[in-house]
């Protein structure tokens, strides 16, 4: 190679460096904020993934994602979110509920936010409507909460002979409060007794499951929570024990031998939030996008657990439940 050749590729080494650095600077990021565990939720961020996908949008190839897991602390949240925006992303999707969007929204008024919440985020203060969000914020929301009297309802349909059936709450939810009363109320109409038992940590499930026998409880209706679900093996696995009849948010409780969930499904709802993050990044405005609700919820039953608690399923369950396990 001659001292001209040797120039000439110098030269074109520095014009692509530059043109490198600056595809690189240009992928955009997205924020990704979960309150619960990054292996409890894998499935669901590989349907955020796909939504992605659908939309034009590859991790790796013309985008990349920060996550940020809170592990079931949502006291870490609001560092967390205050760390994703100190490193500029483009955009914050949240996953886990309500809070973890709270803790984005209280963060910053500027990047895009596409939330996942459990609770109507019209009423938690999230959005101004579901039709016009307004601000930086909107998202999909399963409406999980909203669905706790209808589970309770299953539960006396399902044994009909309990007159105490118990609720599992995390103390650490901001949203327990409302969730009680809203059972409670139910509860009333149904004539039957409803004790609370709380466990904000894994090691507090197994004092709290050991007191529904000194409660009398014939059923127990788990309370939504992310931290909730990403311990839903542990939680199983505590009720199969006791041998107490319950009843989830979500059909991956009875996949992994849970007795019963009613919910929409939480794998297309992840789907979704990766879509609206994918047109976010494409230039839509949080504003202009309607919040998505759910138009399907799902009951699931797994009939081996019923015969091993010794339940009879009534057939009026089963007419209506989309899949029956055996």
């Amino acid at each position: 190679m001659n001292r001209r050749e040797l120039l000439l590729l110098l030269g074109g080494a520095m014009t692509v460096a530059p043109a490198l650095r600056a595809q690189q600077k240009s992928m955009p990021v997205i924020g990704f904020l979960g309150s619960a565990s990054p292996t409890s939720f894998a499935t669901e961020v590989a349907e955020f993934r796909q939504g992605l996908e659908e939309t034009g949008y590859i991790e790796g190839q013309n985008v990349a994602i920060e996550f940020r897991w809170a592990e079931g602390y949502y006291d870490r949240l609001p560092a967390l979110a205050a760390d994703l925006v100190g490193r500029k992303v483009d955009v914050i999707a949240t996953s886990g509920g309500t809070l973890s969007a709270r803790a984005a929204k209280s963060a910053t008024a500027l990047i895009p936010i596409v939330f996942e919440a459990g609770t109507d985020p019209v009423q938690s203060g999230l959005v101004e409507s579901f039709a016009r969000p307004g601000g930086n914020l909107t998202g999909v929301t399963i409406l999980t909460a909203e669905l706790n009297p209808k589970r309770l309802e299953l539960l006396c349909e399902l044994v009909p002979h309990a007159g105490v059936i118990a609720m599992l709450v995390n103390p650490q939810s901001l949203f327990s409060g409302r969730m009680i009363r809203d059972v409670a109320d139910a509860a009333r109409t149904k004539d039957v007794q409803l004790p609370i038992v709380k466990a904000g940590t894994e090691n507090e499930f197994d004092a709290a499951f050991a007191s529904l026998k000194e409660l009398g409880a014939g059923a127990l209706l788990v309370g939504n929570d992310p931290f909730f679900f990403s311990r839903r093996e542990q939680l199983v696995t505590l009720a199969a024990r006791e041998a107490i009849p319950a009843i989830y948010e979500w059909r991956e409780f009875v996949t992994i031998g849970g007795l019963v969930s009613y919910g929409t499904s939480i794998a297309r709802m992840y789907r979704r939030l990766g879509a609206y993050v994918g047109r976010v990044l494409a230039g839509t405005k949080p504003a202009d996008l309607p919040v998505e609700q759910p138009v399907r919820f799902e009951l699931v039953v797994n009939l081996k657990t019923a015969k091993a608690l010794g339940l009879t399923v009534p057939p009026s369950i089963l007419a209506r439940a989309d899949e029956v396990m055996e």
